[in-house]
């Protein structure tokens, strides 16, 4: 076999490649074997027909054609591994010649990796948020706890904001009650948004027994994104009670026994979200800025097919979920279909070439995954789809998904090279030091999000 290769551009190639006839001979003897176990012939066991006699009853052609459909993906992947290229997807193949007993020739085209170059990326510099938590932030924090402690009563009065007030719902379009639109003791915080649009609106100033309609989009259900008139009865009201802020209440609350130890823990945690934002924030405006440093032209079939793919995840999964469609969805987020097209494909580009960056880093560095690594990444994974880790390692394992776990660790850990080589410092003008011990995986997650198709926005 020899081959050619011409590049028609930095990230696709034409494979030439010739096959001399001998060199089918191993396809050859298969496809008789095939034909021979699919094909009867009077006066012949089944998978004993001379190969002349499947020629003369079934065509030479046909012979061929199914032994040089077996010998291309061995002869293609010879050529691409003799060239040294990384394909990406599937190539388009053409046969240029086939003389039965000479020669077989063909072309394969195919979209490759780009050869990227590594610039000097250690006078990156970035500034970040400073870790700072005020007294404000601790009562707030402290102030949630106790929310979570309140009791209620119910009280004969007009409802007002912060009580509970227990609701019957019911609610029409165009005149007719929903299948779905029929709810029955819903417990309900006036002011917390968590139901209908005018919801508090309407229960203010109602007693027990009293009821109002009033309208409002749906989020979801039957009639998503649909105007509804909503009949809404109060059953109860009740006034929440929050329990005195001592140390009574840090010890039913907390394993503390005094208020000033349940803020000192508040506060060590707050730092401790707030250095974990810190040193995403970090990584990902070191990557923005690693990006900006290396030229890394983009295979268009890629990015279709990137494209393509957020899209359909968003449409089928994310927005399905949400109860809306690209259309409402738009509508909510106050966005024409060119902007959403628009971020889509730069978020589509931003993930190709945040992958082909940081993978040349992995192979420039050397940098390899150990058993313990993946076991954590996988661990983690696991815990965000909602699945035991047994369950999400088998199905990664029984997907072929191994491989994938073990680039995005790589790419995290090429990342964490990159922020640490970096100047990081805060908005007072102080050098980060970021924690190295959980610095691989938090970059293993922002190279994620850089991957990741696009969330929706919250509706």
């Amino acid at each position: 076999m020899k081959s050619a290769v011409e590049t028609l551009n930095p990230t696709r190639v034409r494979l030439s490649i010739e096959v001399p006839f001998e060199e089918l001979k191993d396809s050859l003897d298969a496809a008789y074997k095939k034909i021979n176990q699919q094909v009867t012939v009077k006066g012949f066991r089944k998978g004993k027909i001379p190969a002349r006699v499947i020629d003369q009853r079934f065509g030479r052609g046909a012979v061929l054609e199914e032994a040089v459909n077996d010998a291309l993906p061995k002869f293609y992947t010879e050529a691409v591994n003799e060239a040294e290229l990384n394909p990406l997807g599937q190539p388009e193949v053409d046969i240029t010649e086939l003389k039965d007993g000479e020669t077989l020739n063909f072309t394969a085209e195919v979209d490759i990796r780009p050869t990227i170059e590594i610039p000097d990326y250690s006078g990156i510099e970035v500034e970040v948020d400073a870790v700072e938590v005020s007294e404000e932030d601790i009562d707030k924090s402290v102030e949630q706890l106790r929310e979570r402690f309140a009791s209620t009563s119910p009280v004969e009065r007009a409802a007002a904001e912060g009580d509970v007030v227990t609701l019957d719902l019911e609610a029409k379009v165009d005149g007719e009650v929903l299948a779905d639109g029929v709810a029955e003791g819903v417990s309900y915080t006036i002011g917390s948004g968590e139901l209908l649009d005018g919801i508090d609106e309407a229960v203010t100033g109602l007693e027990a027994g009293g009821e109002a309609t009033f309208a409002s989009e749906l989020k979801g259900g039957s009639a998503a994104g649909q105007e509804a008139q909503v009949t809404v009865k109060v059953s109860q009201v009740a006034a929440r009670e929050l329990p005195a802020l001592d140390d009574e209440f840090a010890q039913l609350a907390s394993e503390f026994d005094t208020l000033e130890e349940l803020r000192a823990d508040s506060r060590k945690r707050l730092e401790n979200m707030k250095q974990y934002d810190q040193a995403t924030q970090a990584q990902e405006r070191v990557l923005d800025k690693l990006l900006e440093l290396v030229e890394v032209p983009v295979p268009e079939k890629l990015l279709e097919d990137e494209i393509n793919t957020r899209k359909h995840n968003l449409e089928h999964h994310q927005l399905g979920q949400m109860g809306l469609d690209l259309e409402k969805y738009l509508e909510i987020q106050g966005k024409t279909a060119e902007e959403f097209d628009a971020e889509t494909k730069e978020a589509a580009v931003k993930g190709i070439k945040t992958q082909f960056v940081l993978d040349e880093l992995v192979n420039k560095e050397k940098l390899n995954v150990n058993q313990e690594e993946l076991t954590e990444h996988l661990m983690r994974r696991a815990a965000s789809s909602g699945m035991s880790p047994d369950q999400f390692a088998q199905a990664v394992v029984e997907g072929g998904q191994v491989p994938l776990l073990v680039g995005e660790v790589a790419r995290g850990k090429a990342l964490a090279v990159v922020v640490e080589a970096a100047t990081v410092k805060d908005t007072n003008g102080e050098i980060v030091d970021l924690d190295d011990e959980d610095e691989d995986e938090t970059a293993t997650e922002t190279v994620e999000t850089a991957e990741d198709a696009a969330e929706p926005a919250e509706a």
